[in-house]
């Protein structure tokens, strides 16, 4: 009998890709998969990681977002802080 290994041993569980009978614009068959591997070098896992980390890049957000709009308080203390009067009016370039 083998003894249970503690749970922070433990492998996180992966998860199950059911492929297409055909592709689509939500999935793909395994027979693309291998495709791409090849073309690639590459294995159909790393395919998989690599399509999953082109999705988050194109959909996730790469910031956190802000507190929203600048409160009055907040404009007037900016105001505050950049010189007045000190811009000259340029000269039109057309």
């Amino acid at each position: 009998m083998t003894a249970k290994r503690p749970s922070t041993q433990r492998k996180p569980a992966g998860i199950l890709l059911r492929y297409r009978h055909q592709d689509t614009a939500y999935g793909v068959t395994r027979k693309t998969t291998a495709r791409i591997a090849r073309t690639l070098g590459l294995s159909e896992t790393q395919v998989v990681h690599v399509a999953l980390a082109n999705l988050a890049r194109q959909t996730l957000p790469r910031y956190e977002p802000d507190d929203g709009p600048l409160t009055p308080e907040q404009l007037a203390a900016i105001d505050k802080l950049v010189p007045q009067g000190r811009l000259k009016p340029s000269k039109r370039l057309f």
